[in-house]
């Protein structure tokens, strides 16, 4: 019996295999185990495209990073300090990224000549001198599965092939020995996962359990780990994703509008899991649509919205081309609207399981004419929820077309999140129009509110209140068809008042010296990476300010202020620069551009390396 335990302040695992292998079910549950254990955490799923890719070849490798640790952290870590790999595909496609010393847990069994071929290797890895700056763990993972299944039998009556499925299991409890996860969880999530075939139940189970023992029982694995849990604020957390925080959102933000919510969507990766959520909500009022095309999905949203409902619609980049023409209605009609863009690499098909950041000016100015429609970002998996709560208040306050810009990286990972008394949140009330508003007892569809440039919201039916819609043009207050050029001037100064009028808070800025030359802005899911880097930066003893923005239409009326404190501004971005232009052209600031579209997400060590450059030039 092992008995040594050492603490560690933080640990990074990747776990990599074939793409249906359960890597990112392995990496799902370690993670649960984690986030109940009190770690703060953050998650890297990352997958081919191909719904089943070549097996044992590089293309086809599906992975899981998870960064645990006992305090505060903001990414899923640079490198992983331990990577487990099922075959030789895994190993060559990770190896690189893991640092001299780390530690390798690799499977054998699939260590053949005909396997390693696939992945271009002429001689084995394991055997020909290129691991020897790592600690190896060199384990026949699957006939160990096979050995544990057989004692009860279980391997005989699921077959080889079948009964090997669950090696993923003999990993994962491994792992939670090696770290000290607790168990129970896991049991019992495999129990309900494959209640109806108790045979499957019974082999992940057998498997989980051997792996943990194995880890308990064997010499090559001498010290178990322990990462304690991290100095959270009170309350009630959970562990989340992106998805699933944003789904929550929209659903929280509906109620405290008072409004049943509707989505109108079509299945899309990275965004289809927002649709699945919402699904299973039907308990609280909501409606799911999943439309024939992504035109269908958004037109229906909009009338949704136009009969007294809360519209929703999500896409990614390639969707929210098609759904352009009936956004660019939304802005005319000047009805609530949620567009959620969950973005992914491009153009065209592009990258469809990999992240990007650079849908930010189809966001902006993807439609026909002056169409201007405000814009909101999360930044991490469980802000989602709160942005996604700040897009219904926009809509339904302002009357306008909402877009909520979430990427892959924010989607698929996954971080614990403080549960919100319902009493915090916002009171989104809508006051939809009752009676005639004018002097002739006529209703104004276009009469606007002073403050918010807001028309009034009638719902179809309401007696007295008939009024006029389409996409041409309309006459200020009457909504009558109207093609005069000076109305026609007016309307589209007056909305694109509107949105530049949406009030939003301050900048959001993190300066605690208040003498910083250098100021790194960011938006979306770089705040992670960015702040990691700059966390980096102030430990070597540099002072530099760092500002994040949720808002990117219409900016914080006090960043232009913000900006000129600083000599230095420097944008990174998942993308060609796309905000660091903004930023140029609105501000005239000299701002510098980092940029990657690598379909990953910044590693905290190149960006802090790259911003010491910038502090070095100076």
């Amino acid at each position: 019996m092992n008995s040594e335990t050492k603490a560690l302040d933080r640990v990074v695992i990747r776990i990599a295999g074939d793409s249906g292998d359960g890597m990112q079910l392995t990496g799902d549950r370690f993670t649960q185990e984690s986030a109940a254990f009190g770690n703060d955490l953050a998650t890297l799923p990352n997958f081919p495209a191909e719904i089943r890719a070549p097996a044992g070849t590089a293309a086809g490798v599906s992975s899981f990073q998870v960064h645990f640790a006992d305090h505060d952290i903001l990414t899923p870590g640079d490198r992983p300090d331990v990577l487990v790999a099922m075959n030789p595909a895994a190993l060559m496609a990770n190896l690189a990224d893991l640092p001299a010393g780390g530690t390798v847990i690799v499977d054998t069994h699939e260590f053949t000549d005909r396997a390693l071929a696939k992945v271009g290797q002429a001689t084995n890895p394991l055997t020909d001198g290129r691991l020897e700056h790592f600690t190896v763990h060199a384990v026949n993972l699957t006939q160990l599965t096979l050995d544990a299944l057989a004692a009860g039998e279980l391997s005989s009556r699921l077959g080889r092939k079948e009964a090997s499925r669950s090696k993923n299991m003999f990993a994962l409890g491994l792992l939670s020995w090696m770290y000290s996860r607790p168990t129970q969880g896991t049991l019992d999530f495999l129990a309900k996962r494959f209640a109806g075939k108790p045979e499957i139940a019974e082999a992940n189970i057998a498997a989980f359990r051997a792996g943990w023992n194995y880890g308990e029982t064997t010499e090559a694995f001498g010290v178990a780990y322990e990462v304690k849990p991290a100095a959270l604020p009170p309350g009630t957390y959970r562990n989340i994703t992106g998805n699933a925080a944003l789904a929550r959102g929209l659903v929280a933000g509906a109620w405290r509008a008072r409004l049943p919510l509707f989505l109108g969507a079509y299945p899309i990766t990275p965004a289809s899991d927002v649709l699945h959520e919402l699904s299973k909500q039907q308990r609280l009022g909501v409606k799911t649509f999943q439309a024939e095309d992504e035109i269908a999905a958004v037109g229906a949203a909009l009338g949704a919205s136009f009969g007294g409902a809360l519209g929703v619609t999500v896409s990614s980049g390639p969707g929210i081309a098609l759904k352009s023409e009936t956004i660019g209605l939304a802005v005319s009609l000047e009805l609530p609207l949620v567009i959620v863009d969950v973005q992914r690499g491009g153009p065209s098909t592009g990258l469809p399981t990999k992240t990007e950041q650079s849908d930010l000016l189809q966001a902006l100015y993807g439609r026909n004419g002056e169409a201007p429609v405000p814009v909101v970002a999360p930044r991490s998996p469980a802000d989602c929820f709160d942005a996604a709560i700040e897009a219904v208040r926009i809509a339904t306050r302002y009357r306008t077309p909402v877009f909520l810009l979430s990427d892959g990286y924010l989607a698929n990972g996954s971080e614990p999140w403080r549960v919100p008394d319902l009493a915090e949140l916002p009171d989104l009330a809508v006051e939809f129009a009752t009676t005639p508003n004018g002097p002739d007892g006529s209703f104004l569809p276009y009469l606007r509110d002073p403050e918010t440039l807001a028309r009034p919201w009638a719902v179809p039916g309401t007696p007295g209140l008939q009024h006029r819609i389409g996409g041409i043009e309309k006459a200020d207050r009457t909504g009558e068809i109207s093609y005069d050029p000076d109305n026609h001037d007016h309307m589209v100064r007056t909305r694109q008042a509107k949105v530049d009028g949406v009030a939003v808070g301050p900048t959001d800025l993190d300066d605690p010296t208040g003498d910083a030359s250098l100021l790194v802005l960011g938006w979306g899911s770089t705040y992670g990476p960015i702040g990691a880097a700059v966390r980096r930066l102030r430990r070597a003893g540099h002072a530099v300010a760092q500002a994040h923005l949720r808002h990117l239409n219409p900016f914080p009326a006090d960043l232009g202020e913000v900006l000129a404190r600083y000599r230095r501004v420097v944008v990174p971005e998942m993308n060609l620069g796309q905000l660091a232009g903004l930023i140029r052209s609105r501000y005239l600031i000299d701002a510098l551009s980092i940029t990657q579209v690598r379909g990953l997400p910044f590693r905290a060590a190149d960006l802090a390396e790259a911003l010491q450059g910038v502090i070095t030039d100076d």
